[in-house]
C-alpha cells in the first residue's frame, strides 16, 4: 500500500510531526518476540520506574497511560471528590481543549482565571477560597496550571513554589499538565525534579508526545501515597494498555541520552529563529515574548490566508489577527526560512 504523504512540514502544532528516528527503531526493536502484557512482571516496566524515581525521587510513583488527556483526567479525578473543583487558566488545555472530559469524569468543576499570559498567581487563586466551608458552593480543592502554558509561557521556578506553597496551605493540590514539559526544562536550564519535585507539584501530566514519542503519557505522583488505588482508575478510565511494552520502550528511549532534551533544544532554538525573524519583517510583530517553542504574531488577515495555503497554522486570536506557530523536535532552518521568504513573498 502506498501513502501519499500531502501535508508539507508546518507550524500548526508540534502534535503534527512525526516520530523520533530513535523512537521508531526502539518500537521496531521491541516488537520482537513476546512480552508480558499489560506491564505485569515485565523487566521494562521495573526498569521504567527505576528510571522515574531518578528522574523525579524516590517517593514518586508513574503510571502510564495512552494519552494526554487520559493523564490529565485521571491525575484530577484521583484527587477530586464530585463537589470540589479545580482552579485553572480559562486557556488551560483541560477547560477549553478536552471537551468537557475533566468534568464528565470527575463530577467536579472548572473554575477559571482570566490571564492574559496563561499564568495564574496565588493572589488570583485567593478569592475562591471564600467558598471553602459553605455548602452551597463548590469547594476548590486543586490548583491546575500548565507548564508551558497554552500562550507559551513559561511559569519560573519560583512561581511553581509559590503556587504549590499556597495550595498546600489551603488544602489544596497543585496539578502541573506538563504536556510540554520538556521545552521548559530546556528553556529554564533545569532539571525535571527541580522543576517538579522541589517546587511541591503533587501530580504531573508527563507528556512526550509533542515532543516526539509516538503515543503514550505518564501520570507522576510525587507522593505515592496520593497514587493509592491508582491502577484501579487507571482500568476503569480505559487507558491499561495490554501491550504497554510498546509505551514503556519509548520512555526508556527517550530519556537515553537526553533524546528529550535534544529534541525540546532543537525546537526551542527554532522558534526562537522564527520569532526573530518573523518581527524583521515589516508589517509584522510579534505579540508575546518567545519563551520556549512557541512564537505567537500578529499579521495582515489576508497574508494570514495566503500564508496558510503553502504552510498551515492556526489563527489563535481572530479579532486581533493572531497567530500561533509551533516548532517541532524535526523543524529545521530550511523550514523557517522558507516561511519568512513566503511571508515576505506574498504580504
Amino acid at each position: 500500500m502506498n501513502f501519499d504523504a500531502t501535508f508539507r512540514k508546518g507550524f500548526a502544532s508540534d502534535n503534527w510531526s512525526g516520530v523520533s528516528n530513535e523512537i521508531m527503531l526502539a518500537l521496531q526493536q521491541i516488537n520482537k518476540g513476546h512480552h508480558p502484557s499489560y506491564g505485569e512482571n515485565d523487566p521494562l516496566m521495573n526498569q521504567a520506574q527505576k528510571v522515574f524515581k531518578d528522574v523525579f525521587g524516590d517517593e514518586s510513583q508513574t503510571f502510564f497511560v495512552y494519552n494526554g488527556t487520559a493523564a490529565n483526567v485521571l491525575a484530577v479525578q484521583q484527587l477530586l471528590r464530585s463537589w470540589q473543583a479545580v482552579v485553572a487558566p480559562h486557556s488551560a488545555h483541560m477547560n477549553e481543549d478536552e471537551g468537557g472530559a475533566p468534568e464528565k469524569f470527575t463530577g467536579g468543576k472548572i473554575l477559571t482565571i482570566h490571564s492574559e499570559n496563561g499564568k495564574i498567581l496565588p493572589e488570583q487563586v485567593e478569592p475562591f477560597l471564600n467558598s471553602i466551608g459553605f455548602q452551597h458552593h463548590v469547594q476548590p480543592k486543586l490548583i491546575s496550571i500548565s507548564q508551558t502554558t497554552e500562550m507559551g509561557t513559561v511559569y519560573s521556578l519560583d512561581e511553581i513554589k509559590a503556587l504549590a506553597d499556597f495550595a498546600h496551605k489551603n488544602d489544596m493540590y497543585l496539578h502541573m499538565d506538563g504536556a510540554r514539559i520538556s521545552n521548559a526544562a530546556v528553556a529554564l536550564g533545569c532539571s525535571f525534579k527541580e522543576m517538579v519535585t522541589d517546587t511541591g507539584v503533587d501530580v504531573l501530566s508527563f507528556g512526550g508526545t509533542k515532543n516526539g514519542l509516538m503515543f503514550g503519557e505518564a501520570v507522576v505522583f510525587l507522593n505515592k501515597e496520593l497514587a493509592e488505588g491508582f491502577e484501579y482508575s487507571r482500568k476503569q478510565g480505559m487507558q491499561l494498555a495490554s501491550k504497554m511494552r510498546f509505551i514503556i520502550v519509548q520512555f526508556l528511549t527517550y530519556f537515553e541520552n537526553d533524546l528529550w532534551k535534544r529534541n525540546a533544544e532543537n525546537a526551542n532554538s527554532m522558534a526562537g529563529l522564527l520569532g526573530k525573524k518573523l518581527a524583521a519583517v515589516q508589517g509584522l510583530s510579534l505579540s508575546r515574548a518567545v519563551e520556549a517553542n512557541g512564537v505567537f504574531a500578529i499579521m495582515p488577515k489576508d497574508l494570514i490566508a495566503k500564508l496558510q495555503k503553502e504552510y498551515f497554522f492556526h489563527v489563535w486570536n481572530e479579532s486581533k489577527n493572531e497567530v500561533r506557530l509551533m516548532c517541532s523536535f524535526d523543524t529545521t532552518l530550511d523550514d523557517v526560512e522558507g516561511f519568512v521568504a513566503a511571508a515576505e513573498r506574498l504580504k
